[in-house]
């Protein structure tokens, strides 16, 4: 039917449509157009006045539609006497640049066309003297090829493509073609390349800076769109930091095609060695898997994890099932400033759950009486003697802060901004407990460490308010899959773990979540639907706890 409506279009108008996309109309009369114009305008008027003023046995309508036919001939004539022409640009041979960027990356080396891989299909494409594509191209264009993954290099006729490349960063590869040939006249570019940019570098700008030089962009894609089965490892999510002999938990996505339904292993590996392996039920075809990993790295230094899923039966790529990524895994003992208020058993039970890690050290600092303090674990006398810090390089020579059941209005202004700047600015971690001089009855609200927290504080309530309740305490979703709260190294074990563990209490009251911050725990009891028990938020550089419990001791 195309093709029939193809026909008449030329038979009327002399070309096919496909011509009439590719040019445009000029008019190339010998008179000027505005003359012709003002003769047609004036012939219609004429026809108007004659018709306007005829009588005879002819009706209104008749004299009409006499008029409309007298109007259209006069349009087709003067249209014809402005000498429409149909103007197509044509490419002189050897007089213009085509630049052909080809993938050279590890997909390619995928074998599912036929015959051979990707990679094959480029060369046989672009590269072969056999090739008709590249006879075709070389007869009009001057060729400049390119190779391109991580980075893109100039290609010469007798340079062999390796295919190794990690990434596929078509942005910097069109970037660097067009500087090349930023003083020829280019004609185009090709990119032959397997799939997807997946390089950090957006495309928007440079595809806009070469439309703007009117330089065409073509591409050709090689392989298939989807493998009819097959399973990849997708997004990572991981620290970029750990402490050594910590637990460690990523999150993966598994995507896969042909395997629903069947259980695969994910393994953890460390040069070689496995450190976890869990096993996976994948879900219906196309639908992604998240998967949650918990592992222990005991060496310090950069350690290079990788995470595999076996090939299975049938699989045709097996490059994708396997992903690499990097944890800068501390080996320091970090130094920890644990500030109390007042004697209680909070102290003695957090120093006895450390003291067997040795990848911490627990600077405790307890007022016994006004001026008077308890030191324990310090480096030196000269630590602490006079108090909390008063100094930022003194304060920001620990690496996190725990505040006891402490008032506000023991510090001064200058070292409440100096614990917010310590979060903000230096990175620490800040962890608020809760107790009778804490939070709102301590009278943080409205100070700059207070600001910190990632919780609403009610400056109503004050160190003379009563409030007390005993809490049932449960995990959030969050909270559930934070490597804080693993009671068990099986998820579901630790959740039900959590439904047998005591009651603490709280002398809190929090009004709230600020936007932003998430909580961990939640706790409900008497006259109180629901009370934040730990949340945390991103502060600056660092990161806020609150944790508005006063015995956690019982657990």
């Amino acid at each position: 039917m195309q093709a029939f409506f193809d026909s008449v279009f030329a038979a009327l108008f002399k070309y096919r449509p496909v011509l009439f996309e590719q040019g445009h109309i000029v008019f190339r009369s010998p008179v000027a157009i505005q003359i012709l114009l003002a003769l047609a305008l004036a012939a219609t008027v004429a026809s108007a006045w004659t018709y306007g003023r005829a009588r005879g046995k002819t009706t209104g309508r008749e004299r009409g539609v006499l008029f409309g036919v007298r109007c259209t001939v006069l349009a087709l004539l003067t249209f014809a006497l402005m000498r429409p022409t149909l103007v197509l640009s044509s490419v002189l041979p050897q007089q213009n640049y085509l630049a052909v960027l080809i993938d050279d990356s590890r997909s390619m080396r995928i074998a599912d066309v036929d015959p051979g891989t990707r990679a094959d299909q480029a060369n046989a494409l672009f590269r072969s003297a056999d090739s008709e594509v590249a006879r075709a191209l070389a007869d009009k264009f001057r060729i400049r090829t390119f190779r391109f993954a991580d980075d893109a290099t100039r290609l010469e006729s007798s340079d062999s493509m390796l295919f190794t490349g990690g990434r596929t960063r078509i942005g910097p590869a069109l970037e660097r073609a067009r500087s090349d040939l930023s003083a020829l006249p280019v004609a185009g570019v090709v990119v032959v390349t397997d799939g997807a940019d997946n390089a950090q570098e957006g495309l928007s700008e440079t595809l806009l800076s070469l439309k703007a030089a009117g330089i065409p962009v073509y591409t050709v894609g090689l392989g298939r769109e989807r493998a009819r089965r097959d399973i990849e490892v997708g997004r990572i999510s991981v620290p970029r930091r750990a402490l050594r002999g910590s637990a460690v938990v990523v999150e993966l996505v598994l995507s896969q095609s042909g395997f629903a339904g069947r259980s695969v292993p994910v393994t953890v590996e460390d040069e070689g060695r496995i450190l976890s392996t869990v096993d996976v039920k994948l879900p219906a075809d196309d639908a992604p898997a998240t998967v949650q990993v918990s592992f222990t790295i005991n060496d310090a230094g950069p350690r290079r994890i990788r995470f595999r899923v076996p090939v299975q039966d049938g699989e045709l790529i097996g490059e994708n099932n396997v992903q690499e990524t990097v944890i800068d895994v501390s080996g320091a003992r970090e130094k920890i400033l644990y500030f109390e208020g007042e004697p209680r058993y909070e102290l003695k039970f957090l120093r006895r759950a450390v003291a067997a890690d040795s990848s911490i050290q627990l600077v405790t600092l307890q007022r016994t009486a006004d001026k008077r303090y308890l030191r324990l674990d310090i480096d030196s006398a000269a630590e602490l003697m006079a108090g909390f810090p008063a100094t930022r390089e003194e304060l920001f020579a620990y690496r996190a802060l725990v505040l006891g059941s402490v008032e506000a209005s023991y510090f001064s202004h200058d070292q409440l901004q100096m614990i917010s700047d310590f979060v903000s600015e230096r990175g620490g971690g800040l962890l608020m407990l809760g107790g009778h001089r804490s939070f709102a009855e301590g009278g943080w609200a409205g100070t700059p460490a207070g600001d910190a927290l990632p919780v609403t504080l009610d400056p109503t309530f004050t160190g003379d308010t009563a409030y007390f309740t005993t809490i049932t305490v449960s995990p959030t979703a969050a909270g559930l899959a934070h490597p804080a709260l693993r009671l068990t190294a099986d998820p579901r074990a630790s959740a039900e773990r959590w439904k047998t563990m005591p009651s603490p209490s709280t002398t809190n009251h929090i009004r709230g979540l600020k936007p932003g911050a998430t909580a961990l725990l939640t706790g409900s009891g008497e006259g109180i639907r629901q009370q934040v028990v730990l949340a945390h938020q991103r502060f600056g550089r660092g990161i806020s706890l609150a944790f508005p419990v006063q015995d956690s001791w019982v657990w």
